[in-house]
């Protein structure tokens, strides 16, 4: 007899997860993913309850004057639809103001549609070697007979070995075509496109902890010791036995090594300056690039979880007091034995006089407030201005007041670079533009693009220039800043920014 009816069983299962059920949603899950794609993003991860729901009155706005069929109803209440179906989460900051944000159920909807619209890593050489190099690594862990892992060591120092003396005798290397390298990059994408969700699913594992403990104290049907150490169990247990916890632990670990960092950090700038990503747009070619920041970023999610958690169980301990509860159950159970004593010598309809030692509070007169119409009077009508009004500024006038022009001193660091400089420095840079741009505000804008690119180096000597800026109303103003010097090595990143044409 086949096994059909327990695979239906695990058929059902799956799709009684929260993400199936959005994806299912054959009318309305094109709109909903649409909105929380145009809404979070790796930067933009919690949002105000009111500003999104405003942000969603918007899109459903947009979207019915372009003739597409949304949902009815206020945006509130699609909100809150949203997240009884545990595709948005409801919750409170440290100032106690209500934010969203997406759980991990909607965090992998959209990371299928992402697969889905997009390139995919398939079926390749790059897949299938991750496979095999997962499978030696799997072998080599699992089996302790000690002379197949020396044999295993063995054989990879000799191939290392040998590949290492052809080069070094002058063997050729050959490059590998782009579209063997767009599939290691594709396939590398994937497994990074998989943290955000599973960093999401430990973040919830630590609100769902947090919300049992919370449910515990207020019972009070557990000792505070028992609750402390059912916490604990479950934290380890979490952070051990879980795929999403294994993985928090690895980012953690990898976060404190500042050797993998540098090396992991080299290795995505490495691949991002192969001719291939020219293909690549500048977004997709910045997310890339910022992996260590959004592995950094899924860590403090969850080490905020984990703090509030931690808040709630030091408020608990610091304010409930022990001695108080016995003094209180002492009470109720003399109480509880003077009752029964009584009710042994009183008859069915006698009545017992309690005393609560409350005298009744005695107002010789209590002064009230009345009516007055003056209270919720309109306030006068506000005079006219017209002939007073102050001219409006320019656009021109708007813009010299506003932040730095950093597209305009990338293109002039890339333009300088490209044209065979081996170096320049932001000084020269600066004093090279028109007085337009060369603003106060400029001189920190040049800072900034500086630590984008990489051009800030902490281990180089206490070298400074001077800049001599120029402000809107023409006087000019001298500056003492850091010598930032920009080389051949930032003209990748220069570029890719240059191309990108956006103030980051």
């Amino acid at each position: 007899m086949s096994d059909i009816a327990g695979e239906l069983a695990r058929v059902r299962v799956a799709f009684a997860k929260p993400t199936l059920t959005l994806l299912a949603k054959r009318k309305w899950a094109p709109v909903v993913l649409s909105i929380f794609i145009a809404s979070f993003s790796r930067d933009q991860d919690v949002i105000a309850a009111e500003r999104f729901h405003a942000q969603v009155a918007i899109y459903l706005a947009e979207l019915r004057s372009a003739g597409e069929a949304v949902p009815d109803g206020p945006a509130r209440v699609l909100c809150r639809r949203w997240v009884d179906e545990q595709w948005l989460v409801l919750s409170a900051n440290d100032d106690n103001a209500e934010e969203y944000s997406l759980t991990s159920h909607a965090q992998e909807a959209i990371d299928y549609v992402h697969r889905l619209s997009g390139s995919r890593s398939m079926f390749s050489e790059s897949r299938i070697r991750t496979i095999l190099e997962a499978a030696r690594r799997c072998a080599m862990d699992a089996n302790p007979d000690r002379e197949d892992r020396l044999r295993r060591l063995d054989d990879q120092i000799g191939r290392l070995t040998a590949e290492r003396e052809r080069i070094a005798a002058g063997g050729a290397i050959d490059p590998l075509p782009d579209d063997r390298l767009i599939e290691e990059y594709l396939n590398l994408r994937d497994l990074i496109a998989q943290l955000p969700a599973d960093f999401m699913r430990v973040s919830e594992s630590v609100k769902a902890i947090h919300r049992g403990i919370v449910a515990e104290f207020r019972e009070e049907t557990r000792r505070t010791g028992e609750v402390l150490d059912s916490y604990l169990t479950r934290s380890s247990d979490l952070m051990a036995e879980s795929q999403e916890g294994r993985a928090f632990t690895g980012a953690v670990e990898l976060l404190r090594d500042d050797r993998l960092l540098k090396e992991l950090r080299d290795d995505l700038g490495s691949i991002l300056q192969h001719s291939f990503a020219q293909a690549l747009t500048p977004l997709e070619a910045r997310e890339f690039r910022n992996t260590v920041v959004g592995i950094r970023h899924g860590i403090d999610v969850v080490l905020e979880q984990r703090r509030r958690l931690s808040a709630t169980l030091r408020a608990h301990i610091t304010r409930h007091d022990a001695i108080r509860d016995r003094e209180l159950d002492d009470a109720l159970r003399r109480v509880k034995a003077e009752l029964a004593a009584w009710m042994q010598v009183s008859g069915a309809r006698s009545r017992l006089d309690m005393v609560l030692g409350l005298p009744s509070l005695e107002l010789a007169h209590l002064r009230q407030r009345f009516y007055n119409p003056d209270d919720y009077a309109p306030p006068p009508p506000l005079r006219g201005h017209g002939d007073d009004a102050v001219p409006p500024l320019s656009m021109e006038q708007l813009r010299q007041q506003g932040g730095p022009s950093l597209a305009e001193f990338r293109a002039a660091l890339y333009e300088r670079l490209r044209d065979g400089a081996v170096s320049v420095t932001a000084g020269e840079v600066f004093r090279g533009v028109s007085d337009e741009l060369r603003r106060p505000v400029e001189v920190l804008g040049l800072i900034q693009i500086a630590a984008a690119v990489h051009a800030l180096d902490p281990a180089q000597d206490d070298e400074s220039e001077t800049f001599e800026a120029v402000r809107p109303d023409g006087s000019r103003r001298t500056f003492e800043g850091p010598r930032l010097k920009f080389g051949q090595a930032q003209l990748a990143a220069l570029g890719d920014d240059n191309q990108g044409g956006a103030d980051d």
